[in-house]
């Protein structure tokens, strides 16, 4: 497994296994606490790992958690997601900054995503898994949403959004968000 970090959201990686294939299908590792360490990551600060279920088209996010952020690692374990990053540390040299990745069951990668960035992501096959490993417990009262149509994001969704949640479908514009963040800052 190797780590490559992501240029365009700093202190993003993309963790990237070697699939071990025959007749009977594959095996991969999927977690390596010594590749996460050499990156600085601390293996043992995820305490929460989640999973979701979605169907082709259907777009989750763009999602944040205020206060202390929460990092994630996120995989896409069965069939395929487009996957979104976009970077909302206001200190950080990649400030505003947009990742894209699809991520697959086929090839198992992980993308690492500090706190303090928005996540998102929409099916692209007929069931798409992903897992997630999360550095906090959940809380929802820090949920933080964006709207993933915004045209500030200008997010190139390859599909039309089929379903959508109505938290995500009433999510306010980047802006008010950035707003509301640098009130609760000062």
């Amino acid at each position: 497994m190797k780590a490559t970090p992501v240029p365009e959201i700093d202190g993003a990686y993309l963790f990237e296994p070697t699939p071990h294939a025959d007749e009977r299908g594959f095996f991969c590792r999927t977690f390596d606490a010594d590749v996460v360490r050499s990156v600085g990551l601390d293996p043992h600060a995820f305490v929460q790992d989640s999973v979701s279920r979605s169907v082709r088209g259907v777009l989750r996010g763009m999602h944040l958690r205020s206060g202390a952020g929460e990092a994630k690692l996120v995989r896409c374990s069965y069939g395929r997601i487009f996957d979104v990053v976009v970077d909302l540390r206001p200190g950080s040299p990649t400030y505003l900054g947009r990742a894209t990745f699809e991520l697959s069951g086929d090839t198992q990668q992980t993308l690492y995503i500090p706190a303090g960035c928005a996540h998102g992501f929409q099916a692209l096959t007929d069931t798409a898994d992903t897992s997630y490993r999360i550095d906090r417990a959940h809380d929802p009262a820090e949920d933080v949403t964006i709207a993933h149509d915004d045209p500030d994001l200008a997010i190139p969704w390859p599909l039309p959004a089929a379903f959508v949640s109505e938290r995500d479908r009433r999510a306010p514009s980047l802006a008010d968000v950035l707003k509301h963040i640098e009130n609760t800052e000062n």
